[in-house]
Parts: C-alpha cells; sequence; structure tokens
C-alpha cells in the first residue's frame, strides 16, 4: 500500500549517507568503504591483510560502515561501523576493506569480531599500536559497542547516527 495514501498526506523521503549528522559524532579518519576494490569472497579471509611493501611506521585512523556478521544464536545480519587506530607499517587500505567485508557470511557475537579484527591485524600487519572498536546498529533496544586496545586505557564511546 502507497504510505501517502495511508496517511492521507504527501511523503516526502529523503536519504542520506551513514555519515550524514548534524547532532551525531562521525567517526574520524580515512574511511574505506568508497575504494574502489573488488570483493567476491565472503567468507573470512585474514590472510588477505598486508602492509605496504617497505612502508615507514605511520599513526592513521581508518573506518568502514560494511562491518557485516552474522548472529550465532538466530543467524540474521548484524551491521556496524569499525574504526581502527594504529601505529605501525602502513597497512594496505585495499586489503583491510576486503579484510572486513570478508565478515559477511561468519557467525559470531559482536564482542568476539571485534576481538578477531584486532587478533587477525595483529597477527598479519604487527602494528606497535592498535585499537579497534566497532559500533553496531541496535539490537533489542541495547548500543552494543565492543572495544580493545593495547595502549588505550578507555574507549571513546559515541552513539552514530545509525544507531
Amino acid at each position: 500500500m502507497d504510505v501517502s495514501n495511508a496517511v492521507g498526506e504527501k511523503i516526502t523521503l529523503r536519504l542520506l549517507q551513514v555519515d550524514t549528522s548534524y547532532s551525531l559524532p562521525k567517526l574520524d579518519g580515512i574511511r574505506l568503504d568508497f575504494l574502489d576494490i573488488e570483493c567476491q569472497d565472503y567468507a573470512l579471509k585474514p590472510e588477505v591483510l598486508t602492509c605496504q611493501p617497505f612502508a615507514q611506521s605511520v599513526t592513521e585512523s581508518l573506518y568502514s560502515h560494511l562491518l557485516r556478521s552474522n548472529c550465532p544464536v538466530t543467524n540474521q545480519p548484524d551491521w556496524g561501523s569499525v574504526h581502527i587506530h594504529y601505529t605501525g607499517k602502513a597497512i594496505e587500505h585495499e586489503s583491510l576493506l576486503r579484510y572486513l567485508v570478508s565478515f559477511r557470511q561468519h557467525n559470531d557475537f559482536h564482542e568476539q569480531c571485534v576481538e578477531r579484527i584486532f587478533c587477525d591485524i595483529m597477527h598479519y600487519c604487527q602494528p606497535q599500536q592498535l585499537t579497534v572498536q566497532a559500533y553496531y546498529t541496535r539490537r533489542g533496544g541495547l548500543d552494543i559497542n565492543p572495544y580493545r586496545s593495547n595502549f588505550e586505557q578507555f574507549a571513546l564511546f559515541k552513539r552514530l547516527a545509525r544507531q
């Protein structure tokens, strides 16, 4: 049924990008979502993570709104944004985005996904410092924002527009 007919008024709809919010905080750093990459494998593949060859040590913040995994209980999709802050050899942005997209068929709880991302980046890229935080869309009215760091003691909890 047409919504306009159901309410008796003309309805106007405007779709906004995830980062479009005038009052809520946004993630800082480089957004990976617009990289021109091809993703054909949606099974978890940590071995795609690579650093730039001969890379110098950098401090960098990267984020993506394309994280999606599945609830291990219901198998329903869980969408999230992930923020990664690190110091170490420069991580190949394309490989990191491929890795994050490879979670699409992975079944795990939010906290385990963040722990997995943290451990995989530590193993394959070996940064000196690493923080991984995810901001999942609400489930049952609860914000779930798991956080893992080897150098920051406290997480900066904020609510993003899509939460």
